[in-house]
C-alpha cells in the first residue's frame, strides 16, 4: 500500500465514519463477491409512499409513509403494462412509465441489455396526490431492473442508488425516503447526492386529507417565482433547521413553527388550493401537532401524536388524530373539496424485494419472506 493509504489506515476512526469503517471492511475481506450475480426471471418490488417538503424543505426534506405498492417485473416475449388499484385508469402503459424509465437505467448501469419485460403494479398509492407515485415508480423500476439483471451497486461512499433515481426525478426528496425510508435530509455536494435520516419521535401519525382532484407536479411549480427574496430565503432556513430540531429532540409543539414557508405553500394555496391554508389552521386546533402540502399538493398531510401500539386497542382520547381528520374534512367542505381522510404512520423502512425467481434464500440460509 501506497504511504497516503496507509496514513488512511491508520487514522483513528469516530462513531460517524461508517463509510470508512465499511471501505476498511470490504477491503479487508479475502473474497469479494462478484458485482453481477446471476439474472432473475421475475422480481415483486414493494414500495412506500412519499412526502415530500414537508414544509419549507423545498425539494431536500422528505419521509416515507405506511402506504405501499407492489411492482412486479418478469421476462417475457412481448411488452406489455397492466395495473390495479389507485390510479390503474390514469397510469401510463407504454415506455413512458416511470417504471420503465427506472428498468432501462437498472440494465444500463449493469450494462446489459434490455430484454422485453411484463409489468404488473398493484398500486396503493394516490397516483398524482402529492404523496410520490412517481418516485415510487422509478425507484421500482430500478431495483426490479438491478435484480432482473443481477446486477449490485455499491452504497457506502456512493449511495449509487440514489444516484441514478436522483438522476432520474431531478432531486431527491422522494427518492431518499422510498429507498431508505423513514425522514431523508438530502444535499448535493457538488459531487453526487447526500442523504442522512432524520428521527421520527414516536408516536407519530399521520392524517392525510386527499382530495378527490389530481395536481400535475408541473402545474404546482409552474406558479412558483424563479427567484426569491433574501428575507424568504432566511426564513425558509430558520425554518427548516427548525423543524429539523423539532424531530431529533421530539419537541412536538416546535413542529407547527418548522413546517412553516414562504418559498411555495403560500404561491400554491394563492393559485391552486385555496382549502390549504384554513384546513392547516384546522387540523393544528383540533390538536395536530403540525400540517402541510404534502408533496406539491393536493393533499395536505397533518402529523398528530399519542398513538402507542396498535391504536384499535387504544382509547380514543388519548390520540388526537379522529378529532384531526373531522376538523379537516369539514375545512375541505367549506371549500367545496371532497375527498377522503386516510390515516397511516410514517415508515422506517424503504422498497425492498419481497419475491424473486429464482429465490435468493438457499440451502439453509434465508431472508425475509423467503425471498
Amino acid at each position: 500500500a501506497s504511504s497516503s493509504q496507509q496514513d488512511e489506515d491508520d487514522a483513528i476512526l469516530f462513531p460517524h465514519n461508517h463509510e470508512e469503517k465499511m471501505r476498511r471492511r470490504i477491503a479487508a475481506r479475502v473474497a469479494v463477491e462478484e458485482d453481477n450475480q446471476i439474472p432473475r426471471r421475475s422480481v415483486t418490488v414493494r414500495v412506500p409512499a412519499t412526502s415530500a417538503n414537508v414544509g419549507p424543505g423545498y425539494d431536500c426534506v422528505g419521509m416515507a409513509v405506511d402506504l405501499w405498492s407492489e411492482v412486479t417485473v418478469e421476462r417475457a416475449e412481448e411488452f406489455s403494462i397492466s395495473a390495479e388499484g389507485e390510479g390503474a385508469e390514469q397510469m401510463p402503459k407504454d415506455e413512458s412509465n416511470l417504471m420503465v424509465t427506472g428498468v432501462k437505467a437498472a440494465f444500463e448501469a449493469a450494462n446489459k441489455p434490455m430484454p422485453k419485460l411484463r409489468y404488473h403494479v398493484v398500486s396503493r398509492i394516490p397516483f398524482a396526490r402529492g404523496l410520490g407515485s412517481s418516485s415510487a415508480a422509478i425507484v421500482a423500476g430500478i431495483i426490479a431492473g438491478l435484480i432482473l439483471a443481477g446486477h449490485r451497486l455499491p452504497c457506502w461512499g456512493s449511495e449509487a442508488l440514489l444516484q441514478i433515481a436522483a438522476s432520474i426525478e431531478g432531486h431527491p426528496d422522494n427518492v431518499a425516503p422510498v429507498i431508505y425510508g423513514g425522514i431523508q435530509v438530502g444535499i448535493h455536494n457538488g459531487t453526487r447526492w447526500v442523504t442522512e435520516r432524520v428521527p421520527m419521535p414516536a408516536g407519530i401519525q399521520l392524517v392525510m386529507f386527499i382530495p378527490d382532484f389530481i395536481g400535475k407536479t408541473s402545474d404546482a411549480r409552474g406558479v412558483l417565482a424563479d427567484t426569491v427574496t433574501r428575507e424568504e430565503a432566511a426564513y425558509n432556513i430558520s425554518r427548516v433547521a427548525f423543524l429539523v430540531h423539532a424531530l431529533t429532540s421530539g419537541n412536538l409543539d416546535n413542529l407547527k413553527y418548522g413546517v412553516q414557508d414562504k418559498m411555495h405553500q403560500p404561491q400554491r394555496a394563492a393559485k391552486l388550493y385555496p382549502y390549504l391554508y384554513p384546513m392547516v389552521e384546522a387540523a393544528q386546533n383540533a390538536g395536530a401537532s403540525c400540517a402541510y402540502l404534502s408533496g406539491a399538493g393536493p393533499t395536505v398531510m397533518a402529523l398528530t401524536s399519542g398513538a402507542s401500539g396498535d391504536i384499535f386497542t387504544q382509547r380514543e382520547k388519548e390520540r388526537t388524530d379522529s378529532a384531526v381528520a373531522r376538523a379537516m374534512i369539514e375545512a375541505g367542505e367549506a371549500y367545496g373539496i371532497t375527498g377522503k381522510l386516510l390515516v397511516t404512520q410514517a415508515t422506517h423502512e424503504g422498497a425492498r424485494v419481497i419475491k424473486v425467481d429464482p429465490p435468493f434464500s438457499q440451502g439453509s440460509i434465508f431472508y425475509r419472506d423467503s425471498v
